[in-house]
């Protein structure tokens, strides 16, 4: 699901857990959630790989399947 800026609610460039509005020149931290229980998720890196992990009994979740919100 494309995200939009919440400034000028043109479609933000997304790279990673950061987002940047072209039109309105602002940049975003993103907040990734379980799509289990929208919770956030806790954020695992080792040896260049990011993970994601429910803390609310989902366990690791797929980075295809994180939803970010803004």
């Amino acid at each position: 699901m494309p995200l939009n800026c919440p400034a000028c609610h043109h479609p933000l460039e997304q790279n990673g857990a950061q987002a940047h509005c072209a039109s309105c020149h602002q940049d975003f931290t993103l907040t990734p959630l379980c799509p289990e229980c929208r919770q956030p998720l806790e954020v695992l890196k080792a040896c260049g790989a990011v993970d994601y992990f429910c803390q609310n009994g989902h366990g690791l979740i797929s980075k295809k399947r994180v939803e970010f919100v803004i």
